[in-house]
């Protein structure tokens, strides 16, 4: 049986991790690149590091980031922000990341999907789908939740699956930061529907919540912020407490 992945993201913003509720009211968290060593060596199992800024710098300060991060951790590290173009991937893995995260670009060119799996592999690429529901459907947003779009979750994540992505990153913005657990009914639909992994992103609180998602809502990884990086949960402590639960995990 494939062990569940725990996941922390760091959302940078200036070269700062930084941390919200439902996308908002950002406070600073620490260097992305300490903290990133830190959880390397405590037992995460992969890293996601998104720029949430869309300064005209933020190729050039993302690529300095990775080549830092590569140097200081021995896990697989996906990155995310502004990608949109072959370039920018191409710039990134050779950098060092493991994986890049498309979103907003992914949705107004779908055909980007398609291209970047046919140059680097499905492996690597990340799809990143933001949603929260509007009267009952659970719609797609853009540009940091932002944007409203008219497309359902379930058939995008259909497509982007076809297309060729390698995961889906389902963050509910509905849940994030607010630390009342996952949306585990729309990632039980979601583990149903494709047969790529789906990490499970937004409501991270206690280690009940990454449970009940692997449990209930069948999310292959999990992901949360703010539990790590103000030390609410310890990566060992939350695998112990997965382990006991009889949920396989690498520890």
């Amino acid at each position: 049986m494939l062990t569940k992945r725990i996941i922390p993201c760091l959302d940078i913003k200036n070269g700062r991790t930084v941390k919200g509720v439902n996308f908002v009211d950002l406070r600073d968290a620490g260097d992305p690149v300490e903290l990133a060593e830190i959880y390397a060596n405590e037992g995460a199992d992969e890293l996601v590091f998104l720029d949430i800024t869309a300064t005209e710098q933020r190729r050039k300060t993302l690529v300095e980031l990775v080549m830092h991060v590569a140097e200081k951790v021995n896990i697989p590290f996906t990155v995310g922000g502004g990608i949109s173009s072959v370039e920018d991937v191409e710039i990134l893995l050779n950098s060092g990341a493991d994986k890049v995260s498309i979103n907003s670009s992914a949705v107004k060119n779908p055909q980007l999907i398609n291209e970047l799996a046919g140059k680097f592999g499905s492996q690597c690429i990340v799809v990143a789908i933001d949603a929260k529901q509007i009267e009952g459907e659970w719609m797609v947003h853009l540009v940091g939740g932002k944007v409203p779009t008219d497309i359902k979750l379930f058939d995008w994540a259909k497509e982007v699956e076809q297309r060729g992505a390698g995961e889906i990153l389902f963050t509910s913005m509905d849940h994030d930061g607010t630390k009342n657990g996952f949306a585990n009914e729309a990632l039980a639909y979601l583990s149903e529907l494709v047969n790529i992994p789906i990490i499970a992103s937004g409501g991270a609180g206690t280690m009940q919540h990454f449970t009940d998602t692997f449990i209930e809502g069948k999310a292959d990884a999990a992901l949360a912020a703010s539990v790590f990086h103000f030390k609410e949960i310890e990566i060992i402590d939350l695998k112990n407490e997965l382990k006991r639960n009889n949920i396989p995990v690498r520890l």
